[in-house]
């Protein structure tokens, strides 16, 4: 069975994506893909200080050979991305350039939210998935959550979500 990591994008303390990550981890239908959550809080990544380039994988931290090989275990990816400044956090970048080869040809869904749903943060991201060359999935969920929002609100909210989970599956069936 292929193996979608969803990963939470963001390291801010406040953070919600933990919760919207939940969510899809527990409603994406489970028949044909199995998926695994991956918090970036949990992983020491400070700013890229590898000396060889990504794309050599000569890794000499422990911290990159650990990152490496979670990325490398899996088929795909959901990102989970909430949009700072019309941007995406300084974190995901920052664990996306680690890597190179480990990302190619692997599909990834961006799902992106914030006071105006993520479309700047999505469009960001979707040049740098074409330089990673992975493909990026039709259904690109963009939440518009208010700053305010309650964990009953947001949960409320994602729950208008729920008819494109088949969508995204499907998505990543085709790709994979």
């Amino acid at each position: 069975m292929k193996k979608i990591g969803i990963i939470i994008g963001s390291t801010r303390p406040t953070r919600r994506s933990p919760m919207i990550a939940q969510w899809f981890y527990e409603n994406l239908p489970t028949d044909e893909l199995e998926f695994e959550l991956i918090d970036l809080a949990t992983f020491d990544l400070p700013f890229l200080d590898e000396k060889a380039l990504p794309q050599t994988m000569q890794y000499e931290h422990e911290k990159t050979k650990l990152w490496s090989q979670t990325i490398q275990s899996l088929d795909g990816f959901i990102f989970i991305v909430p949009q700072y400044n019309w941007g995406y956090p300084a974190v995901l970048k920052n664990a996306l350039d680690y890597l190179y080869q480990e990302w190619a040809n692997k599909p990834a869904c961006l799902v992106t939210f914030g006071g105006h749903g993520g479309t700047q943060a999505q469009i960001a991201l979707r040049l740098v998935m074409q330089g990673l060359k992975m493909p990026t999935l039709a259904v690109a969920p963009q939440i518009t959550l208010a700053p305010s929002a309650s964990t009953e609100e947001t949960l409320a909210i994602l729950e208008t979500y729920r008819p494109l989970l088949p969508a995204i599956t499907a998505d990543f069936n085709r790709l994979l």
